[in-house]
């Protein structure tokens, strides 16, 4: 006989627990509710929904696999960091992110699931832009019904910093704020149980998907900037970024200030492990020399900021989440109110921390540029001005 759907729910908790502390953690700080008007699983970023024909048709080993899969869409935020784009594609794109995590840890999927080894390994935003140059595929779907629209009324969600529900007269993005912060607190805790549990090292792909590591910097900052300041405009079309690598640094720096004028892009594109990867670049260039200064903005489709910096400074919380434009910080340097180098006339230079995925300004800005792009994104070629620098060393 066929046991009760509500005793193969715990029975799959069990089975995932054994599998990795790490998902179980995630799954038990879940709420699953029956929600039978559904063809089969979602999510609103917080709970998840299933019908229980579904779920009861499914094995056990499906079962544990779907269960998974819709816990993982939402403790990625892949709810709230959709905005505008386009829901579907954007699901898609979810799909292939969330099922490189279940398939490449050994868990299972229902026959029809979405699969590309290639950008798997990509953030969804990536995965998305990607999928923009496709041929078009009519036949293309999400795997389930996946990711509702946040309505802000489910019990128990998470207050915002002022305590308020975040559904309740806030803001949508006060309500991702609080949810990312939600489940970052539950995938800490996570990555805790499976150390305590003799486990070592986290699931495939988690540390990267969850921005658990952060990892070391990789560019030489301390030759880049040297570059930089050292060369004219005329001379950057020779720029040879083979140095960047090699650690050169010359002691003509040592009696004189260089300005650092540093964009962190933090549009809606950019998650949670890209932010932290530009955090271990901008310690990486504070680091690099003693005579290094820095002006730290943010940006989305608008500039915040500056705050003036050194080493061991605390990072101011990051703004934004909108659109991507680069043009406002460009024209807050150019104009008198925010000049890029300082008074005394020390050399400076821009440095902005993207994708790439953005409108660029109509003009080139007078201060050399270094564009520092993360893996996936722009093409090199589609940046008008400066130079790039791609993270990872690639």
């Amino acid at each position: 006989m066929k046991q009760p759907l509500e005793l193969r729910l715990s029975a799959s908790m069990l089975r995932l627990r054994r599998a990795s502390p790490f998902f179980a953690t995630l799954a038990m700080h879940t709420r699953f509710i029956e929600k039978n008007d559904l063809p089969t699983a979602a999510t609103d970023g917080h709970d998840v929904f299933y019908n229980s024909e579904f779920l009861g048709s499914l094995t056990d080993t499906h079962l544990d696999g779907v269960l998974l899969h819709e816990v993982l869409h939402a403790a990625l935020a892949h709810v709230h960091r959709r905005g505008r784009r386009d829901p579907r594609r954007w699901n898609i794109a979810a799909d292939v992110v969330v099922n490189g995590l279940v398939l490449g840890n050994n868990f299972d999927l229902p026959e029809g699931h979405v699969r590309d080894t290639v950008r798997e390994g990509l953030s969804v935003e990536e995965v998305y832009a990607a999928m923009e140059m496709d041929p078009p595929d009519p036949d293309a779907s999400p795997d389930f019904d996946d990711l509702l629209e946040p309505t802000g009324d489910s019990e128990g969600e998470p207050s915002d910093p002022d305590g308020r529900r975040p559904g309740s007269g806030s803001l949508r993005a006060r309500k991702a704020k609080a949810l990312e912060a939600h489940w970052e607190r539950i995938a800490n805790s996570g990555a805790t149980a499976q150390r305590a549990n003799g486990r070592g090292e986290l699931p495939a792909g988690v540390a990267r998907a969850f921005g658990l590591d952060v990892p070391p910097p990789t560019v030489d900052w301390r030759s880049i900037l040297w570059q930089f300041v050292s060369r004219s405009r005329s001379d950057f079309a020779s720029f040879d970024r083979r140095f960047a690598y090699r650690g050169l640094f010359l002691e003509s720096l040592d009696n004189e200030d260089v300005w650092v004028d540093l964009c962190i892009d933090t549009s809606g594109s950019i998650d949670q492990q890209a932010l932290s990867v530009f955090s271990s670049e901008l310690d990486a260039i504070l680091r690099a020399h003693p005579s290094v200064r820095c002006r730290l903005w943010y940006a989305d489709a608008n500039v915040y900021g500056p705050w003036e910096l050194g080493g061991g400074d605390e990072l101011p919380e990051p703004q934004g989440g909108g659109g991507t434009d680069f043009s406002p910080f460009f024209e807050a340097l150019e104009s008198g109110s925010a000049p890029s180098g300082s008074l005394d006339g020390s050399p400076s230079v821009s440095v902005y921390l993207t994708d790439g995925h953005g409108t660029f300004p109509a003009v080139e800005p007078t201060t050399p540029t270094l564009w520092v792009v993360t893996p996936g994104g722009a093409a090199d070629e589609t940046f008008p001005f400066g130079e790039v620098v791609r993270l990872g060393g690639t």
